[in-house]
């Protein structure tokens, strides 16, 4: 049924929004360039109510999501299953995340980018683990392979050993090719890269311990 706006007023803990109210009652918040529109003793009917009723849902949604991106990138995927867990409808959701695509909020590209380098200097992963936890994140298989094209699997397999290596160095060889190869194989490189990579890091473990034997004669 119409309403007859009787009251608009900033939020207390959102000075961006503004509290509507209909015949005394609270009705919905909207942001202030929207409310901006309205004024006191305007008469609304249904379907104006029901359009600032969405408006509103929506730009709550998106404030939502915006402040969740402030932690870290998010995926599209990520984001819509945020706003559904909140208790936004799949109408809400559609138009949040379109909106985010419009202000740049939301890019899976990049995002993609930014995990797999986010990997590659913290904790290094072969191409199926990368696949896998993009899978987990909601980025199209398409766009998976794309990205992880450009990303040379025999580095990121020797950045790996190097960082688990120097824990290992005294043991004899074939326990740390067993260990190397397992700590590999579950970070998701296959047995080739692992195996090359295994070598290349004993190789480097002898050759230190060589140039530390010659420091000390």
């Amino acid at each position: 049924m119409p309403g007859t706006i009787t009251r608009l007023a900033y939020q207390k803990k959102n000075q961006q929004r503004v509290s509507v109210y209909l015949d005394d009652e609270f009705a919905f918040g909207l942001p202030d360039i929207e409310a901006a529109q309205l004024r006191v003793g305007q008469t609304l009917d249904d379907r104006e109510i029901e359009r600032l009723r969405l408006l509103a849902e929506v730009s709550l949604a998106v404030e939502q999501a915006v402040r969740l991106l402030t932690t870290r990138p998010r995926s599209e995927s990520e984001i819509a299953t945020n706003l559904r867990q909140r208790g936004h409808s799949p109408q809400v959701c559609e138009r949040a995340i379109a909106q985010l695509n419009r202000l740049g909020y939301l890019d899976d590209r990049a995002f993609a980018n930014w995990w797999i380098d986010n990997r590659t200097r913290f904790s290094p992963r072969g191409h199926q683990a990368l696949r896998y936890e993009l899978r987990q994140k909601g980025i199209a298989p398409e766009l998976i392979e794309a990205v992880l094209a450009d990303i040379d699997a025999d580095s990121q397999a020797v950045s790996a050993a190097r960082q688990r290596a120097e824990r290992w160095r005294n043991l004899p060889k074939d326990d740390f090719d067993k260990k190397m190869l397992g700590f590999l194989q579950r970070r998701g490189f296959n047995y080739a890269d692992a195996r090359a990579a295994t070598e290349q890091t004993w190789q480097e473990l002898q050759e230190d311990f060589q140039a530390d034997l010659s420091d000390d004669i």
